[in-house]
């Protein structure tokens, strides 16, 4: 019955939740996290709304944390219910009847919350206006701490999906029928052998996005009264671009393509016929597609990497998309261009590259250049708005994104391309994107910066480590960069399927060789490095930061600084406020345009107006 949305009006740590029952007026504050705490560092984590729209449940992150404190409030009547659930961590809120199901581990020994290993999921679920002791175990599997599970109902209620998975890659898929009072769960694929998610069910059939027999995606239909793969039917087929997302909206099925590293939606029918392609505004990047099955009305966001995120409202009837919010930046968007590139990595396979800067800029050996990548867990980088990165290219500067090996921009053979035996590739392609900048005239070595963050981390540093004389400046954010241990903290173990295990001998000698803790030589001259953590990561806890600054500063040979920076009531990224995110960055961009040569900012010159 209400339209919902976040807003911040500029400078506020968190954004705040409104709802309103026309759009073309404004709302009225629903949740505002910035009364979380008083520094701003809680944040709003998940949140879901029941069927009928009366309750928001939602989910509180301190300081950072991936731990969640789940409470529930009565939209209807504007007042708090007394449920409060505890340590909830990679979990949703799935609504059903007068509660919802939700996913936990045990609470862990005092001193452990933040580094502890992360052991036996279990899913629940909790009736609204009870205590959490009281709450139903629907799934935990006693036998194997390492497993995660994820549990959510269909819209209708019909069914109650069950993902388990040991990794960040390839899970088992079960459901259950909830209008049949059954107490086990019938299972879709009970092999870790691909990935399985459920878009929605039509009727008795559940949609199934895999990559089964399609490295690339496509959509099946599977009959939940005969589950077994020889009945699936395959409704969208794979193409040479990776299918990323569907959904059931305003009776079609919209769908999502990864076309060269940027967006297109296309629309099918429910029998997987297709239908027509939705326009979009630019070359970018498209957020969730939001709408109701039986609504003709839906709302998409859209950035690219000049034009920052804004929402357009989709009406099915005329097939047209119409702004309804864009922010107001001091840019416009049409004075600066992005162009692609492709480069060919150590082993001649090409790689795509995004280019941005000012038109008037004419690249040369003295531009500012910052290149960013992450490469790894089949995550694919595509163009989004970082307003920070401004700083970089209105100081007529380059800003650069390799989508290197690792991502899941070409779909599976990329993610395989760059993880376990075949990492080292990661660096390669990143280690040519930078020789690529150089050779063609973009910039040079003493004008190129590199940063990755978590995975990321851990690729600049591996390239600083192992190619220190391309680089003048490293900023290496939130790194794995232990690689013989990170399996011993938190969720660590779950990134196997990307790294490997220290503990197998072949696998050892391979990290080993990559490690950046372990790859530190005495002597050597070291980029310009700034390794940034925070005290309440709990995805990557700062110990690899640590020990990675210490090995530098001990072993470093040249004169560039080598720094670490803390952050306090932190973690590792989310729901981070708006005031340390201003530090953050003015720290960085301060570092990075000092060690490249400039002394002068964005900012320098006052306008007309003083």
């Amino acid at each position: 019955k209400k339209y919902y949305y976040f807003h911040n009006s500029g400078l506020q740590n968190q954004s705040v939740l409104y709802g309103t029952d026309d759009l073309t007026k404004e709302g009225s504050i629903v949740l505002d996290p910035n009364n979380f705490s008083k520094d701003g560092t809680s944040s709003l984590a998940t949140m879901s709304f029941s069927k009928d729209g009366r309750f928001l449940a939602y989910g509180v992150s301190e300081g950072g944390s991936d731990w969640r404190t789940v409470y529930v409030k009565d939209l209807e009547k504007g007042t708090m219910l007394e449920d409060r659930l505890n340590w909830i961590k990679f979990s949703g809120l799935s609504w059903y009847k007068d509660g919802f199901f939700y996913s936990r581990y045990p609470e862990p020994k005092e001193g452990d919350e933040l580094k502890g290993r992360s052991q036996f999921h279990q899913l629940y679920y909790h009736k609204i206006g009870t205590p959490q002791s009281d709450d139903a175990l629907v799934f935990a599997d006693r036998r194997n701490a390492k497993l995660n599970v994820y549990g959510s109902a269909t819209e209708d209620g019909k069914f109650l999906i069950l993902s388990a998975s040991e990794t960040t890659s390839n899970n088992r898929l079960y459901f259950k029928d909830l209008s049949k009072d059954e107490i086990d769960f019938t299972p879709i694929s009970e092999k870790e052998d691909n990935d399985y998610s459920v878009v929605d069910n039509v009727g008795e059939n559940l949609l199934v996005l895999t990559n089964y027999k399609a490295p690339n995606y496509r959509l099946m239909s599977v009959n939940t009264n005969k589950p077994d793969r020889k009945f699936w039917e395959e409704l969208i087929p794979e193409t040479d671009n990776v299918l990323q997302s569907a959904s059931v909206v305003g009776g079609k099925l919209v769908t999502q393509y990864l076309v060269d590293a940027s967006d297109r939606l296309k629309v099918f029918e429910l029998d997987g016929t297709f239908a027509y392609d939705i326009e979009l505004p630019d070359i970018g990047s498209v957020g969730a597609f939001r709408g109701e099955k039986d609504e003709k009305e839906a709302f998409y966001s859209f950035t690219s990497f000049s034009r920052p995120s804004s929402i357009y409202r989709y009406d099915f009837e005329t097939k047209k998309s119409t702004l309804y919010f864009a922010p107001k930046v001091g840019i416009n968007p049409d004075d600066y261009e992005t162009i692609q590139v492709k480069y060919k990595s150590k082993d001649g396979t090409e790689i795509p590259m995004f280019i941005t800067k000012k038109k008037s800029v004419k690249p040369s050996k003295d531009t500012p250049t910052l290149l960013y990548g992450y490469g790894g867990f089949n995550i694919s980088i595509t163009p989004s708005f970082n307003v920070a990165k401004l700083i970089m290219l209105e100081n007529d500067g380059i800003y650069a994104v390799a989508n290197i090996r690792g991502g899941g921009e070409y779909g599976r053979k990329w993610h395989d391309g760059g993880r376990l035996l075949n990492k080292q590739n990661v660096f390669d392609d990143f280690i040519s994107a930078g020789e690529y900048l150089i050779e063609n005239g973009y910039t040079s070595k003493e004008k190129l910066a590199i940063e990755g963050r978590s995975n990321g981390g851990l690729l600049v540093g591996a390239c600083i480590t192992q190619r220190p004389d391309l680089f003048q400046v490293g900023l290496p954010g939130v790194g794995v960069l232990d690689m013989l241990r990170y399996h011993e903290f938190t969720i660590g173990r779950a990134w196997a399927t990307d790294y490997g295990l220290s503990t197998d001998s072949i696998q050892f000698h391979y990290l080993y060789n990559y490690s950046p803790v372990h790859n530190v030589e005495k002597g050597t001259n070291y980029p310009a490095t700034l390794v940034y953590t925070a005290d309440h990561d709990d995805r990557v806890v700062p110990a690899h930061s640590f020990k990675f600054i210490s090995e530098m500063q001990d072993k470093h040979g040249g004169e560039n600084p080598v720094l670490i920076r803390i952050d306090v009531s932190a973690g590792h990224g989310a729901g981070k406020p708006t005031a340390k995110l201003i530090e953050e960055e003015a720290d960085k961009m301060a570092f990075t345009l000092f060690n490249l040569g400039h002394d002068v900012i964005y900012g320098k010159e006052e306008d007309e107006e003083g």
